[in-house]
């Protein structure tokens, strides 16, 4: 019997070709528990095919769903940052719905920027208008001010057991931040005044635990906030703007 997963990875991959080479091997990747998207190698994300080569987070469903909705709110943004890029499917989105936006990525793993720009070429969208900075946060933007700021980071709790697909697989770097899993959001928090311009907006993606965690932290910052539930109805976006 083929499962789901066999089933998308042969046609996906391989064009419904069971003698295809490599299929035998990359069912066996699945069985040991390899997520699908690596196998195959993208994910789908807002109609654009996200290449996987370096192993960056795999985006997910929620990511994807307050990604449309930051996007629907952004349609006039000049100045748009991909903070945590990863693979840059967040700035990729932007590039391709936001069409006089400059769009900037930020990410801290030089072993991403090849599949950023992967990302960007093979999904056809206009180079000219994407810079990719390699560095801590917000460190490679010196004074640069951001219409919108869109950051999945890392948010899940040390201690945390995640699924066996995820934790043996998915990098570290980009899953868990400290004991509460707030280390990096509240670095972020602290120096998003000085990277917001007026009237701009960050959206960060959060563990459905932190909602009033995140909320006290950008209090502490001075930042306006609310928290945004996603598709499933869960507290999944601290949505800052500046003041």
């Amino acid at each position: 019997m083929i499962t789901k997963e066999v089933q998308w990875l042969l046609e996906e991959k391989y064009q419904g070709d069971l003698d295809a080479l490599g299929f035998a091997a990359d069912k066996a990747r699945l069985a040991l528990g390899e997520p699908l998207a690596y196998v195959i190698g993208w994910q789908p994300f807002l109609g654009l095919r996200i290449y996987l080569d370096s192993h960056p987070l795999i985006p997910r469903p929620e990511t994807e769903w307050w990604t449309n909705e930051l996007l629907e709110n952004a349609a006039l943004a000049p100045l748009f940052l991909d903070l945590c890029a990863g693979s840059g499917a967040i700035g990729c989105a932007a590039l391709a719905r936001l069409p006089h936006a400059q769009v900037f990525f930020g990410e801290l793993d030089s072993a991403h920027e090849p599949t950023i720009r992967k990302n960007i070429l093979e999904n056809g969208l206009d180079a000219s208008r994407a810079d990719i900075r390699i560095g801590d946060l917000f460190e490679p933007f010196a004074d640069l001010r951001f219409d919108y700021i869109a950051v999945n980071p890392p948010y899940i709790p040390q201690g945390r057991i995640l699924a066996e697909s995820v934790a043996a697989y998915e990098p570290a770097e980009a899953l868990y931040a400290g004991p509460e899993g707030l280390d990096c959001i509240a670095k972020i928090l602290a120096h998003l005044p000085e990277h917001l311009a007026p009237n701009g907006q960050a959206w960060i993606e959060i563990d459905e635990t932190q909602a009033d965690t995140a909320l006290a932290l950008a209090a502490s910052a001075r930042l306006s906030a609310h928290v945004l539930n996603d598709q499933y109805h869960v507290p999944r976006v601290l949505v800052v703007s500046s003041t």
